[in-house]
């Protein structure tokens, strides 16, 4: 007797009330959250802890080598596991690199409805994830699994740099240039999907930029020009470098014009297919980002749309924007380009748009 048909899954995008970084709690809310929040002593030997929510904290352990440890993690932005399992670890990667550092191993973090995702289906979200493990050079040394109603997945990444090469968000300089290495609008592309009018091309582009790992950083800290760097998540390209301005106390203008952007974005956030996070986004720091008369709609949902494995933000000395540029080359990355400046200290801790 044949075994009776197992009932088709759901569309792991269905299980997810927010996908990708777009899960990201509102930074409004979050600052009201953690407002409270005990601040216990820190180390001396603590190089980067909570105070400018920097991508990754970073601990000192001799004079060669300092210790980054971040976690990602996050629910599906896309509906086939292997691809939604690689997404997620290129994000929690990238943390690393957005600190300078090069990862040495990671540890998994799994939720998953059991009973409702097949095992078949969460093996290949792992085996996602252990690709992009694989093409880091890093294993995938221990974990921590439980049965969620969400599907869930994402790593604890660990990496090293020398004490002296550890770029923070926060030390940009007043004159610097800003460069991005990815173009905007996956939240917009991942809004389309979920309403299934995403076409292949633009499916190919979404998963090409969420899982290019964003191994630019090591190099760009080695360059003496270079001040500061982070990279362009949840709270979407207007948040981080807003973030960027306030550790410096300074105002970080953008050109929109040079703001590379996936083919396609504007046009779907023209149509309305823009995230919930994007405006929520907006509602935690819109205060502070200045706007031009006139500014699209569409736009500012691009420029807060939250991206899910963005490309890293740097700060650098005018006189090294040639060489930043050709370090994301040499890696891939044709899209990187210079999209504006920091301002002076006396303009406040804003966010310019022109």
């Amino acid at each position: 007797m044949n075994a009776p048909d197992r009932p088709a899954e759901p569309r792991l995008t269905s299980l997810s009330h927010g996908g990708g970084c777009g899960c990201k709690i509102a930074p409004g809310v979050l600052s009201e959250i953690l407002k409270g929040t005990a601040r216990m002593p820190m180390p001396k030997e603590l190089l980067v802890g909570i105070e400018t929510a920097d991508d990754a904290a970073v601990y000192q352990l001799n004079d060669e080598q300092a210790l980054i440890a971040t976690t990602d993690f996050f629910m599906p932005i896309v509906d086939d596991p292997y691809d939604f399992g690689r997404i997620a670890a290129t994000n929690a990667i990238s943390d690393v690199y957005a600190m300078g550092g090069r990862p040495i191993m990671a540890l998994a973090l799994v939720g998953m409805p059991i009973g409702t995702l097949s095992t078949d289906t969460i093996a290949k979200i792992l085996q996602g994830g252990e690709s992009v493990c694989q093409a880091a050079g890093i294993p995938i040394a221990g974990g921590h699994t439980i049965d969620s109603v969400e599907a869930i997945y994402g790593l604890v990444a660990l990496g090293l740099v020398h004490p002296k090469r550890v770029k923070r968000n926060a030390d940009a300089r007043t004159g610097d240039r800003l460069v991005l290495g990815k173009p905007i609008g996956v939240g917009v592309l991942s809004a389309a999907l979920k309403k299934e009018i995403l076409g292949p091309d633009g499916y190919a582009q979404m998963i090409a930029t969420t899982t290019q790992l964003n191994t630019p950083g090591p190099e760009l800290a080695a360059l003496d020009g270079v001040h500061a760097l982070t990279d362009v998540t949840g709270f979407g390209l207007a948040g981080h470098a807003l973030e960027l301005a306030r550790g410096a106390g300074r105002s970080a203008v953008i050109d929109w014009t040079r703001v590379p952007q996936i083919a396609g974005a504007r046009e779907l956030a023209s149509a309305g297919h823009v995230t919930g996070a994007s405006g929520r986004n907006w509602a935690g720091y819109g205060r502070d980002v200045v706007l031009p008369d006139g500014f699209d709609p569409a736009d500012r949902a691009l420029l807060t749309d939250p991206q899910t494995s963005g490309g890293l933000l740097v700060s650098c000395d005018a006189s090294v924007v040639d060489d930043v540029l050709a370090v994301f080359r040499r890696h891939g990355f044709a899209a990187a380009a210079e999209i504006g400046s920091v301002g002076e200290a006396r303009d406040g801790a804003k966010l310019i748009v022109r």
